[in-house]
């Protein structure tokens, strides 16, 4: 999964390597925003960052790792060597010092807005160039009070991308690219780009290496299992749960409690899932993945109240709606199953005939599994 060189995954970005950059099709200031941002390769074979100084690129961790040297592809198709720059910071962000880098246009960081236009920017390995997607909508701000809360939208994003650049319509970076799916992305908000900056140095090498070996960990060790979650040992589920608690990036806590679910541990999955949602209350997809964990643990009433929330969130996904209208049957809140069969009805009747069904003759509450 890892050993695709970048030579490989992205021939060019533009100028030599390239007869001319392809057409953007955004806004101007959002294309223009594509020269401060670089593909890269480092554990990652295929990644991104954002130039935030001469010779300073900001890239989300899992990109990197603990990698000794990493790749830059400059928009002439030549390469750079860069360098970690070692942190304490509790997230999923990291610098990298570039050697030799040429001059060029820095990011200019502002917050971003509630519903505003934004877009996705960085590496593409079909299109073989720093692209800009189409635009999408910010959907919910970093919740108060969480450090770590990421920064959500329905700007499309894809692999390659990570590190990338989520920029307003005026080109300015509101956000680093990090996760996404189902048409949920997060990105790590551009403010935290501070915090990251007083927390990072020599002083912080130890501490910063055992954040890369446990990123490493954890992401090979979910590799693994990933084809046959059920063979996975005790040993191998410690160690996931472990190196993903130690690699300060709350998208691979979801992974993990994935894992350990789809292996029959799921009391351990429903832990993972809450950690995870403790550090950002926004996320859906963590809250979508402990309710289908608490689905399947039989706790209908704990599962509930995570319902209600993603009934606001995500009020319209069939997956939400199904299992609202099981849980409020089976966990007493028959309001919220009507609610959900309401807005089946009107978004998928196909699919609401099944649900009528269930309600006209709901089958015994399922016994709680251990």
């Amino acid at each position: 999964m890892r050993t695709v060189s970048l030579a490989a995954a992205l021939m060019c970005v533009s100028g030599v390597a390239c007869a001319q950059q392809p057409p953007c099709g955004q806004p101007e200031p959002v294309c223009a925003a594509r020269e401060s941002v670089f593909a890269i390769s480092a554990f990652d074979p295929l990644g991104s960052a954002v130039r935030i100084g001469a010779d300073t690129l900001v890239t989300v961790r899992h990109v990197v790792a603990d990698e000794a040297q990493i790749t830059v592809l400059l928009e002439d198709g030549t390469k750079r060597s860069a360098q970690i720059v070692p942190t304490g910071f509790k997230g999923d962000l990291v610098l990298l010092k570039v050697d030799d880098f040429p001059e060029g246009p820095v990011a200019g960081i502002e917050d971003a807005k509630a519903g505003e236009v934004v877009f996705t920017v960085g590496a593409d390995v079909s299109k073989r160039t720093v692209v800009a997607y189409d635009q999408g909508t910010v959907t919910a701000l970093p919740a108060e009070g969480h450090e770590r809360a990421r920064l959500h939208s329905s700007a499309y994003s894809q692999p390659g991308n990570s590190g990338g650049a989520l920029v307003d319509a005026d080109g300015h970076l509101v956000g680093i690219v990090a996760s996404g799916g189902e048409g949920r992305f997060e990105a790590i908000p551009a403010a935290t780009i501070a915090l990251l900056e007083s927390s990072s140095g020599p002083a912080f090498a130890d501490e910063s290496a055992e954040t890369g070996t446990a990123i490493r960990i954890c992401i090979l060790k979910l590799d693994e299992v990933r084809p046959n979650p059920r063979r996975l040992s005790d040993q191998d589920a410690q160690a996931i749960g472990t190196s993903c608690r130690r690699s300060n990036n709350r998208q691979n806590l979801d992974l993990a409690a994935q894992a350990l679910g789809q292996s029959g541990r799921v009391d351990e999955s429903i832990a993972l899932y809450e950690e995870a949602l403790a550090i950002d209350p926004n996320a859906v997809n963590t809250r979508l993945g402990l309710a289908i964990s608490l689905h399947i643990a039989g706790r209908f009433e704990d599962e509930v109240v995570h319902l209600k929330r993603l009934m606001q969130d995500a009020g319209e996904d069939g997956q939400v709606l199904r299992l609202a209208i099981q849980a409020g049957i089976w966990g007493g809140d028959k309001e919220l199953s009507e609610e959900a069969f309401a807005t089946l009805e009107r978004t998928n009747p196909q699919m609401a005939k099944a649900a009528k069904r269930f309600l006209d003759n709901p089958p015994p509450r399922p016994k709680p599994r251990q």
